[in-house]
């Protein structure tokens, strides 16, 4: 029976980890990575400078656990006397998973350009593009196939039979998107944001480790929605959704967080943040957050109820996520610009 259970376990994550081929890295607290999301969605935020960073653990109770950890900086700049401005920004990721130490790593600057649409209210599009290296190798040593099989079992001394000659390759990465956001009524604390982005542009690349080989990337569309509505004088709402497809594989996350304010001062710094998201038929994820301006700290849990769910016991991934956002002291700063996105 145990053999059988086995079996069944390691055939599930064969799929699962051709499946993690095919698809893009993600995170359950995907509003704390909005490069991943969209490049057009960098600079929608109260402040001049942000820096994110989020790390996730999966599957720890499973097997090697997959590790992802994203890095993403972005500065807000006035475009001569307009109320148009620019972001620029940038975005880190690092993914390391299963018994090979298959790693990615991806290094892509970002711009977005905000054209105001309104002469009395925040309103913007936003046009964004990102694009940089990425690299992905693997720990050779650690790879087994079923050529070291000897009839009896397992004989490291034997050749893995595979051909391939380099355990690294790099390629250019790129993604353009486009972003509408815009001020609720009088309350300029009220802001609603949707946005399109179209990820591998470029399709083809030399992504293999066998050498010269182009390779066809899947391009991936994802759509994001979000709104910020307060409630009381205390309380706001915020709400994130995004629907991902690629190739034959879709994504939909979407929930919301209750944001509560502990001081009453005309610049609070104090807030606690609790919420949930559902990323569909796969997670239930409850998030919680503590800020203390201009840091702030969330922590979230995957509790699984995929097919996978009767394997890890309902357990998931574990993320951290830390952000930095504040106004700097300069002429052109947006803290008393009345049309400025306020996420």
């Amino acid at each position: 029976m145990k053999n059988t259970l086995h079996k069944l376990l390691c055939g599930i994550l064969f799929t699962l980890s051709f499946q993690a081929q095919a698809q893009d890295i993600h995170f359950s607290q995907f509003f704390e990575a909005p490069l991943l999301r969209n490049p057009a969605l960098a600079g929608i935020f109260s402040g001049d400078f942000r820096l994110q960073t989020v790390h996730r653990t999966q599957w720890q109770s499973v097997t090697v656990p997959y590790q992802t950890t994203s890095l993403n900086g972005e500065v807000k700049l006035g475009v001569g006397k307009s109320a148009d401005f620019l972001t620029i920004g940038a975005q880190v990721l690092y993914d390391k998973a299963g018994t090979i130490a298959m790693t990615a790593t991806h290094i892509q600057p970002a711009l977005n350009y905000h054209k105001s649409l309104s002469a009395d209210r925040n309103m913007y599009l936003s046009l964004g593009f990102m694009g940089g290296i990425v690299q992905r190798k693997l720990d050779r040593s650690k790879v087994t196939t079923n050529s070291q099989f000897d009839g009896t079992a397992y004989n490291g001394n034997l050749a893995d039979g595979e051909t391939f000659a380099n355990s690294s390759y790099s390629y250019f990465d790129g993604t353009a998107g486009i972003s509408f956001n815009t001020q609720l009524g009088p309350d300029a604390e009220n802001n609603l944001f949707a946005g399109l982005a179209y990820h591998h542009f470029n399709k083809t690349a030399k992504a293999s480790f066998y050498g010269n080989t182009n390779l066809e990337m899947t391009p991936k569309w994802v759509a994001s929605v979000g709104a910020k509505m307060a409630a009381t004088d205390f309380t706001s709402i915020t709400i994130h959704t995004d629907y991902s497809k690629q190739g034959s594989y879709s994504e939909l996350i979407g929930g919301a967080m209750l944001s509560y304010q502990l001081d009453d001062t005309e610049d609070p710094r104090y807030f606690i943040h609790a919420g949930g998201f559902m990323r569909f038929k796969d997670a239930l994820v409850p998030v919680a957050k503590l800020e203390v301006k201009p840091l702030a700290i969330s922590v979230s849990y995957d509790a699984n109820i995929s097919q996978l769910s009767s394997a890890s016991s309902g357990k998931g991934g574990f993320e951290l996520g830390i952000s930095y956002q504040k106004y700097l002291k300069r002429d052109n700063t947006s803290k008393e610009a009345v049309r400025c996105p306020r996420f």
